[in-house]
């Protein structure tokens, strides 16, 4: 089983405490009243699917409730940081070379 840190609640917990929310950091169109259909087709819809070093929003469901962020390695389900929404994103690829990827 997977251990997740939850960044507000400052515990390790087990992944079925957690919920995925799929890839982190996708810009909602900044005047959605005027965003075409092919704007809300990219937001909705349309994710990179990284294979290897991905950042990812999680939900602690069962816990606090509140959003997060993660960067997981998704070849070895492995996790590398967590940082709490609304924080910028790491750099990916310094995480990358700190984990020998």
């Amino acid at each position: 089983m997977l251990l997740i840190y939850c960044p507000y609640c400052g515990v390790e917990r087990p992944e079925t405490e957690f919920q995925c929310g799929g890839e982190a950091h996708i810009a909602r169109p900044a005047d959605p009243g005027q965003a075409s259909e092919e704007d809300w087709v990219e937001f909705l819809y349309m994710r990179t699917n990284t294979k290897g070093i991905a950042a990812e929003r999680w939900r602690h469901t069962n816990g606090c409730g509140r959003f997060f962020n993660a960067v997981r390695d998704t070849v070895s389900d492995k996790f590398l940081k967590f940082y709490k929404a609304g924080e910028t994103m790491p750099d990916l690829e310094a995480i990358a070379k700190e984990a020998g990827k």
